[in-house]
């Protein structure tokens, strides 16, 4: 819990260093996540200048899970295409018999489950200066609903083809 409290103090504080003023410095992009229990690919749009809405498709060990993102973004430490992100959504998925992995401690299911519950994302992410790629780094909690409840912590890289 004393690592949980110190990544989200830390990641907190971006948000109190950040600049609002920078626009974003891509319009979509394509790429891979990989995350602590699912990876897979995904697509990020920006509808305006500081909002974007990501798309996560999950591949896990007997499983799948489609998470949908709504993001803020700004520029942090007065860095040029460094930028902290912060948002929330929901995910939907399957899960089959098997072990779940999750924060803390994991499950077994002698049977398949729905998967169903509330996202967050917290982050920072790089724009490559002379190159169309951007890579990521964040924390997703969740609570998922159907199978639980209980609280879920992954961390997540993220690879993308920016344009």
């Amino acid at each position: 819990m004393k690592k949980f409290t110190l990544i989200a103090v830390v990641l907190t504080s971006f948000l109190l260093l950040a600049n609002r003023s920078q626009a974003q410095d891509y319009k979509t992009a394509v790429g891979l996540k990989f995350g602590g229990y699912e990876n897979g690919p995904s697509v990020k749009y920006f509808m305006n200048s500081t909002t974007a809405l990501e798309g996560i498709l999950g591949i896990r060990n007997h499983g799948v899970v489609v998470t949908g993102l709504y993001e803020l973004h700004q520029p942090a430490f007065n860095t040029p295409l460094l930028k902290f992100y912060y948002g929330f959504g929901a995910h939907v998925g399957a899960v089959g018999s098997g072990v779940y992995k999750r924060f803390g401690d994991d499950n077994y299911y002698s049977d398949s489950r729905v998967l169903l519950g509330a996202d967050g994302v917290l982050g920072l992410e790089y724009k490559l200066p002379d190159a169309p790629i951007a890579i990521s780094l964040d924390l997703n909690p969740r609570v998922e609903l159907a199978t639980g409840p209980f609280f879920d912590l992954a961390p997540g890289l993220g690879l993308k083809y920016t344009f």
